[in-house]
């Protein structure tokens, strides 16, 4: 009877585009000794890249690396906390079913969500009486923050900025980043490697000025804490998150739970696909690519010649990074087609603009090598 009572703690891991979610939950998954561990990734695009990356660390597969049902969700071309009734709700419906076997829950929202909605939804009686939000965990880009906002724009003006710091109160951006803040019980400020004291100290100044004070700012590089600082902290963050400012509205006041003035019209999300000649030639490629449009965020897939490994490549702004996360399925069950292929989040995308840039920026590297 016991088990059957106990409520599930969940874990909601938030933060923008590129500031390391997924990379936090491949941590959190490769040492979790033995903790049983579901986990439901939600991303804004068409193109899983999140999932399949879990999926490379032993997420939602057996012990010889095939899929399995039921420890990875993904729910994709929905933002959670504008479809939390219609995409949400049947996963938990499912988790609960599953109870028995569950001992956390994690979820990954997209980079451009709203977390108040979602955990306002731990408050419907079907899923209050299971589930209790363990914390709120935003994590921020404190390279990007510390540059004078929280995803680097190559279109920015870092001067302009600072003549007019009204600048980025204008930008959805801001406001966005500000409501992951306020929601938060924890905050991790990440990518701490690539900034001195000085800086790291100006940023956390910054990110305070969002959030309570009760709430704690721990510092980490690749999202590398100690799994006692990130679950069971016990927040029930379900009871108190009324309390929390936000600028886009929420389902206080309104029988519909999904109402609040939140959109993605301002965003954009493509896919593009290439022949990879090189690690160095697709980053380059990609890097030109940022430079000439508003691409807050790259993340995708490489193949490149003689490599029996998939490269994943991610970037934020002008920076990438990038490494070898697993081999490419070659067994007759699950051959996977060896192909380069990446999302492209940001402002005025359009598929063949840019599926016509990578493809001009990589026959220019070629000529100039």
């Amino acid at each position: 009877m016991q088990t059957q009572m106990r409520k599930i703690p969940v874990t909601v891991v938030t933060g923008f585009l590129g500031s390391g979610k997924t990379t936090l939950l491949r941590h959190i998954l490769q040492h979790a000794g033995g903790l049983r561990v579901a986990v439901i990734v939600n991303e804004f695009g068409e193109l899983g890249i999140d999932g399949e990356i879990l999926k490379g660390c032993g997420i939602g597969c057996d012990d010889e690396g095939r899929e399995t049902e039921g420890q990875l969700y993904e729910l994709s071309n929905g933002c959670l906390c504008c479809t939390v009734q219609e995409e949400f709700f049947p996963v938990m419906e499912a988790l609960v079913e599953r109870r028995e076997q569950i001992d956390h829950v994690l979820i990954e929202t997209s980079g451009l969500a709203l977390p108040k909605p979602l955990v306002q939804a731990f408050n419907w009686p079907a899923i209050k009486n299971s589930f209790t939000v363990d914390a709120v965990v935003t994590v921020v880009d404190g390279p990007a923050v510390a540059s004078g906002q929280f995803a680097e724009n190559p279109v920015a003006v870092d001067a302009m900025r600072k003549a007019d710091p009204n600048l980025d109160h204008e930008s959805p951006l801001h406001e966005l980043f500000e409501d992951q803040l306020s929601a938060a019980d924890l905050v991790i400020l990440n990518k701490t490697d690539l900034l001195d004291d000085a800086r790291q100290a100006a940023v956390e100044a910054t990110i305070r000025e969002d959030i309570p004070a009760q709430v704690k700012v721990v510092r980490a590089q690749n999202a590398r804490l100690d799994l006692h600082a990130l679950l069971g902290l016990e927040s029930a963050s379900e009871e108190t998150i009324h309390l929390r400012h936000d600028h886009h509205g929420s389902a206080e006041g309104s029988d519909d739970p999904d109402h609040h003035d939140h959109h993605h019209d301002d965003f954009d999300s493509v896919v593009v696909t290439a022949q990879a000649p090189s690690r160095e030639a697709m980053i380059a490629a990609l890097q030109r690519v940022v430079e000439q449009h508003t691409i807050y965020r790259v993340k995708g897939f490489a193949a490149l010649p003689d490599a029996p490994m998939r490269l994943v490549i991610q970037g934020v702004g002008r920076r990438f990074d990038s490494y070898f996360d697993r081999r490419w399925r070659a067994d007759e069950q699950q051959r996977e087609a060896r192909a380069s292929r990446f999302v492209m989040i940001g402002e005025d995308l359009e598929q063949p603009v840019l599926q016509r840039a990578l493809d001009e920026a990589l026959r220019a590297h070629a000529q100039r090598t």
